[in-house]
């Protein structure tokens, strides 16, 4: 009955189980690494590839290969290959199986209960597309947590007994969040949380990259950009990742661009790549200062520790950025490991903690001896709490008088604590009103806005209302968002009662074409 954590990455992606001394364990791969690149490689119809030798192929063929599959969830990307179009839902399967697959020649068991992890920053949507993915890939999603979360719960490992307040800074492969974290007699909480999508150490290596073009370029002014052929480009790809982490470790190192039968011979120090990434860096310090801004307003001021976790903290100019900023010690830890260690500790106390709730106490039981948990071990573990919040707004559109501009109303709000239910009333704005659109939508940018272009649709559906009603008969809306930030909504027509009940489901696959996807996908091989 054992649970695992994984750690699906923009970048790269992990799998941990709690082993037999209770100690939380990535799982290596069958290629002998900790972590799994998370790049898919469409070899054929029938066979995909996954990993580190996708990344190769990806050089040699880029058409054929899909990357940073993160940053596209629920977002409405398709990628053909081979005659089929793909899902980000189901590109991430393909990931969720090659892990799950190297854990099973690692244990000798099957992978059945997972814990995914997401960034904080992820909405409704992208956390059911996740959730989708795994069951795609034939898991039981036990839970989808917030990274930080997962990460504060290693730290929580580390520093038993001890009350702290956190600041969580991850910067990962193509995400960044902030989350300030309290941690309290075992028990966690979040005090608020923010971020962004799309920044992360894939932008770092895009400036790298575009420095060597630029170096080549001026070296040999009469051959095309290397960016014009696609297996350069991918190999420029290639090469700024690789002299990124370098530069994390050495002051210097060359690279050597070769294009159309010419070569340039770059020399990069580490001052250079933090000239050209000094932006990024500062938009990470920003979002820092404003989450604190937050948690300031909700009466946190003072913090033990900023923890810095994700592949991208090791580059010596993040914790150097946030000492000078803010003056508070700054741990690093285990970087690329921390999230899958924390989910997989998520994922072995919740399986006990609903075991209990489910009254197989043998079970919970057996699930504490396997670890060697002591009696008192159990009784943290069966009373502890992780409390979370809403990472973004939600909402729905509204109408006023005929031809009046639409806005939006939000019931939930960023940083308000889950799980939250909140029931509104609303009205038909015209006699005789036969249909209701509802419209359901979620917080775009940095703040929140009741206009309608700051905001994007994730759901929607119509609810009939009886003929003949006046204008301004009531509707009752509900949103019920859980404490994985999983949004369900119900519209309901209160004189028909049931037989008027909506209930609009979050994601861009149905229910229906993740069963059927499940269903064709596994007969396809995962090299």
């Amino acid at each position: 009955m054992t649970a695992y954590g994984i750690d699906l990455g923009t970048t790269y992606s992990c799998i941990a189980r709690v082993d037999e001394t209770g100690r939380p364990t990535v799982l290596r791969s069958l290629e002998g690494t900790d972590t799994v690149p998370s790049v898919v490689f469409f070899e054929s119809a029938d066979n995909v590839v996954v990993g580190a030798a996708a990344k190769d192929g990806s050089v040699l063929e880029p058409g054929l290969a899909v990357s940073l599959i993160k940053r596209e969830m629920a977002h409405g990307t398709l990628y053909r290959r081979h005659g089929r179009t793909y899902t980000p839902e189901e590109i991430s399967a393909f990931i969720l199986r090659k892990l799950a697959e190297d854990a099973r020649v690692a244990t000798g068991e099957t992978v059945r209960d997972v814990v995914i992890t997401v960034p904080a920053c992820f909405g409704a949507a992208e956390r059911d597309a996740t959730r989708k993915a795994g069951e795609i890939a034939g898991l039981t999603v036990v839970d989808v947590v917030s990274e930080p979360v997962a990460a504060a719960i290693t730290y929580g490992l580390l520093t038993p007994g001890q009350d702290r307040t956190v600041l969580v800074y991850d910067l990962g492969g193509g995400t960044f969040d902030t989350t300030v974290i309290t941690l309290r007699g075992g028990n966690i909480e979040v005090v608020c949380t923010d971020g962004h999508d799309e920044l992360g150490g894939a932008d770092w290596d895009e400036r790298l990259m575009e420095h060597l073009v630029e170096e080549f370029t001026l070296e040999h002014p009469d051959v095309d950009s290397p960016l014009e052929d696609q297996q350069a480009e991918q190999q420029l790809r290639v090469d700024a990742e690789a002299l990124k982490r370098t530069l994390s470790s050495r002051n210097r190192h060359v690279v050597r661009v070769a294009h159309e039968g010419r070569v340039a011979r770059v020399e990069f120090t580490r001052e250079t790549l933090e000239e050209l990434t000094k932006d990024l860096l500062d938009r990470t310090v920003e979002i820092t200062r404003r989450t604190m801004r937050t948690a300031a307003a909700k009466g946190v001021r003072d913090y033990d520790q900023f923890v810095l976790v994700g592949g991208s903290t090791k580059m010596p100019a993040v914790a150097e950025a946030l000492r000078r900023a803010f003056g508070v010690p700054v741990l690093i830890q285990d970087p690329d490991l921390a999230v899958a260690k924390g989910a997989a500790l998520y994922a072995f106390e919740e399986t006990y903690r609903r075991l209990l709730r489910s009254g197989d106490h043998a079970g919970a039981e057996a699930v504490a001896e396997r670890a060697g948990l002591t009696t008192a071990q159990r009784e943290r573990m069966a009373d502890r709490t992780i409390g979370t919040v809403a990472s973004r707004a939600f909402g729905i559109v509204i109408s006023g008088e005929p031809g009046e501009a639409r806005s939006v109303l939000h019931l939930v709000h960023a940083n308000d604590p889950l799980p939250a239910s909140v029931t509104e009333e609303f009205y038909t704005v015209v006699p005789d009103q036969t249909v209701v659109d509802v419209e359901i939508v979620e917080q775009a940018g940095s703040a929140e806005s009741s206009r309608l272009d700051d905001n994007t649709r994730i759901a929607g559906g119509q609810l009939p209302i009886p003929r003949g009603k006046p204008k301004g008969w009531p509707i009752e809306v509900t949103f019920d968002l859980d404490s994985s930030g999983l949004l369900h909504v119900t519209a309901r027509e209160r004189e028909t009662g049931e037989h008027l009940d909506l209930r609009v489901q979050i994601g861009g696959m149905s229910e229906e074409e993740v069963r059927a996807s499940r269903t064709e996908l596994s007969r396809v091989r995962i090299g």
